[in-house]
């Protein structure tokens, strides 16, 4: 147990927060950023979706790296990358150069947060102070996802959408430093296998397949194509796995999925996270194309999310070790649920106390949840291993929110581009770009004349708010088919605390 570990705990979640506000700060941007850079509705997803993705097929990798030669040295390096590519990010001039800086973004980050989480699973031996650590962790994730809009909102107002890149900087160059003062040089290391060759497996593998998903279903989408790369990259993934099973010391235990918590909470974080980056993006994009409210504006009608996700956290911590983790988990997504279902029925050009009460149940359960997942997954699992543990639970953030970034923004483009009716008399250049997502229709609308381009956005605004609904109600369908699945799954769990009494009874 390390003595200043609150400090450390302190230092690492403020190197977590620009990391995890990167998720979710370009949303409240996307409008002004597509105008900025002309960017067609792919581009836009690539930049928002390929932080995630690239991320989550480097986690697992970068945490057994982490595991053998030291999670305080590959943080800080991580922490330099993701640094210097929020500069170039900040001031790319086209959208090429800013899809480069976001995965090399997300190359930083995947360095930094499986070190971090091996760094509190090290730190704290005691199981109710690690809770609350991770608790606390939680709810700095949390938050920062969910502040995300609202950051990126105050600073559109005042300045360029470089800004919400740049912003990282600073926090880097103070907490950074803080970070490598504070972070005990000597950790328990594992002896996982680590060679390029496989790493390398992994991660093609995780990228061809969920772009392989992508591209099935853009509504101009080639089948064959995708499943081209689907099959790639389910064959590569196989492949590791198979490398895994016989190996002496593999890169990553595939023992760890023997347990109950971790799996439970690797496929809780990976669907929830997958339908609140959908739906925060997707209600983002509503508030600002269709009702034209400020970037701004529309973070605060968010607000009631944002600060029910920073409570969350700690909340979770403090019911899990009261109620236990099968009723914490399942209640979590039912509220969240009901809470995007009814946030799917609503209109937003009216924010009343219902719409607050449901952003704030969303807030609420969805980090309790999470942080369930996140203390069973850490809580599990030797400290030898708290690195690969870490990465796992990262990659479940970090794919969820990428395949909902991708599978809900497809079923919103699709539904878009089927209820959109386009105006009489347009140029066919013009016809066969605006129905492919609102943000290109905006664009079409300028090259318009006044009447036109007015008859243009009306018609995008109606197609919208209609496919809007659909996207929530999928959601909320998601959500509580996997309700039921967690409760079933974890009807034999038992907590670690109460299998030691167990086992010191039969004794």
């Amino acid at each position: 147990m390390t003595n200043n570990r609150w400090l450390v705990l302190l230092a690492v979640m403020l190197l977590f927060f620009p990391i995890v506000l990167d998720f979710t700060i370009l949303h409240i941007a996307i409008p002004s950023l597509t105008l900025a850079l002309q960017a067609s509705g792919t581009e836009v997803l690539w930049i928002i979706d390929l932080y995630s993705l690239v991320m989550v097929s480097m986690l697992i990798p970068m945490g057994t790296l982490a595991d053998r030669i030291g999670h305080r040295l590959l943080l800080l390096w991580g922490v330099v990358v993701f640094t210097a590519m929020s500069i170039l990010a900040a001031y790319a001039w086209s959208s090429a150069v800013l899809i480069l800086a976001r995965a090399l973004m997300a190359c930083g980050a995947a360095m930094v947060i499986p070190s971090l989480l091996a760094i509190i699973r090290q730190s704290f031996d005691d199981p109710k102070e690690r809770a609350l650590a991770l608790g606390l962790w939680s709810a700095v994730g949390s938050a920062g996802a969910a502040l995300g809009p609202l950051v990126g909102g105050a600073l559109l107002e005042h300045f360029w959408w470089g800004s919400v890149f740049l912003v990282n900087v600073p926090i880097m160059l103070v907490v950074g430093p803080m970070a490598y003062v504070l972070i005990p040089r000597h950790f328990v290391t594992g002896k996982g296998d680590w060679t390029i060759g496989q790493a390398l497996i992994l991660m093609v593998g995780l990228l061809a397949a969920v772009y392989g998903v992508k591209s099935g279903f853009k509504p101009d989408g080639d089948w064959g194509y995708s499943l081209l790369f689907c099959a790639i990259g389910v064959g590569l993934l196989a492949w590791f796995v198979q490398k895994q099973r016989h190996s002496d010391a593999p890169m990553l235990d595939m023992g760890l999925f023997a347990l109950p918590a971790l799996r439970t909470g690797v496929l809780m974080a990976t669907v929830v996270m997958g339908a609140l980056a959908g739906v925060e993006l997707t209600i983002a994009q509503e508030l600002q194309f269709v009702l034209g409210k400020s970037p701004l504006t529309a973070a605060l009608v968010m607000l009631p999310l944002m600060v029910s996700s920073a409570v969350g956290g700690p909340l979770g911590s403090m019911l899990l070790a009261r109620v236990g983790l099968r009723p914490i988990a399942t209640l979590s997504l039912l509220v969240s649920a009901l809470s995007l279902f009814g946030l799917g029925a609503s209109d937003f050009s009216q924010v009343g106390w219902g719409i607050n009460i449901m952003l704030i149940g969303l807030g609420l359960s969805l980090s309790v949840g999470l942080t369930a997942s996140s203390v069973a997954i850490m809580g599990s699992t030797p400290e030898e291993k708290a690195g690969a543990a870490g990465a796992l639970s990262a990659s479940s953030y970090d794919l969820g929110s990428a395949l909902g970034i991708a599978g809900f923004g497809l079923v919103l483009t699709a539904n878009y581009a089927n209820h959109i009716q386009l105006p009489a008399g347009l140029p066919p250049e013009v016809a066969s770009k605006a129905g492919l997502s609102i943000g290109e229709t905006m664009l079409m609308a300028q090259q318009l004349g006044a009447e036109q381009g007015h008859a243009l956005v009306l018609a995008a605004q109606n197609a919208y708010s209609s496919a809007h609904s659909m996207v929530l109600f999928s959601a909320a369908a998601l959500v509580a088919l996997l309700t039921g699945v967690v409760w079933r799954v974890l009807r034999h769990y038992q907590s670690p605390e109460n299998t030691s009494a167990s086992v010191e009874q039969g004794a």
